[in-house]
């Protein structure tokens, strides 16, 4: 009798665990099947044709397959930054359906230990690591992962923050390039957040719209890194470089007026941390007068 009510019990407490194994394997399989469709354009427009979500927050998941099915990466190897707890991340669909190996990093203990109990962890060469990044740290972070690669597919960007700062520092030579760039910071500046080893968004302003670097900023550097801008996904939160020496005719090059994207997500926050769902005008008039960094001049300015 003891035997089999342990036996229920056990069998409760995999289920969770094996139905979500199941919904993730028909995730990716509907994924699969759109990527494939996708692959079959012979021309678009703006990249947003390819979005589809299979992992990611917004259509990176179908932009992500359309470049690496149309761009000759030797390496295919990728590097995020900010993930989480990698469950929602713009690269565990390419970890799956693809097998690249990769690393990503997080500033929180508990998300990394969240990662490595995940059902799909032990499946694929990903390493991980809880670290809070700095300019001063990242190089010799990821050189070991880089020399052992000898190369790397992509490299994304995107920890709300010191982006601009760490991509200014790192030399490395990823083919394709997925930099997070805040749109409220408009088009017209070059423009990013002060550097801080300690930067925190939430903690930087209160209202949570404070942080990162403007496109104009991030497309000034990576340009002068040989880098080709090729659009942003529909959301208007991420940016897309080629190296240059790996364009071809299945890809175009856009100016930054014609790709870049106004965000419409509306994630601001009140003293109390409560969302407050500012749209529009409203996000940038909340935080007006803030203090940044003209890139271009290297000089404070004020938003």
């Amino acid at each position: 009798m003891v035997n089999k009510l342990l036996n229920k019990i056990s069998r409760m407490l995999r289920f969770p665990y094996e139905f979500q194994q199941n919904i993730d394997k028909l995730k990716i399989n509907i994924g699969t099947l759109h990527s494939e469709v996708n692959n079959s354009k012979i021309n678009y427009s703006k990249l947003e044709e390819f979005e589809f979500s299979v992992f990611s927050q917004f259509g990176d998941d179908g932009i992500i397959q359309y470049l690496t099915k149309n761009v000759e990466i030797p390496h295919k190897t990728f590097i995020e930054f900010g993930v989480g707890d990698y469950f929602e991340s713009n690269t565990r669909f390419l970890l799956e359906k693809d097998n690249w190996s990769g690393f990503v990093i997080d500033g929180s203990i508990n998300n990394i230990q969240k990662l490595k109990a995940a059902h799909f962890f032990w499946k694929f060469d990903l390493q991980c690591l809880a670290l809070f990044i700095t300019r001063d740290n990242i190089s010799a972070l990821l050189k070991p992962y880089v020399d052992k690669w000898s190369g790397l597919g992509i490299l994304h960007i995107d920890i709300d923050g010191n982006d601009y700062w760490i991509w200014e520092k790192l030399d490395l030579k990823p083919v394709i390039l997925i930099l997070e760039y805040n749109s409220l910071f408009g088009l017209d500046r070059a423009i990013t957040v002060p550097y801080s080893d300690s930067f925190q968004r939430t903690k930087s302003h209160y209202s949570n719209l404070y942080w990162g670097a403007s496109l104009r900023a991030l497309y000034n550097l990576s340009t002068k890194k040989g880098y080709e801008f090729i659009g942003c996904n529909s959301s208007g939160n991420n940016a897309y470089f080629i190296l240059k020496e790996y364009m071809n005719s299945n890809l175009k090059p856009i100016s930054l007026e014609k790709g870049f994207v106004m965000s419409k997500f509306r994630e601001s926050r009140n003293l109390k941390g409560e969302l407050t769902y500012l749209d529009g005008k409203d996000r940038i008039d909340e935080i007006k007068g803030l203090a940044v960094i003209n890139v271009e001049t290297m000089t404070e300015e004020f938003f």
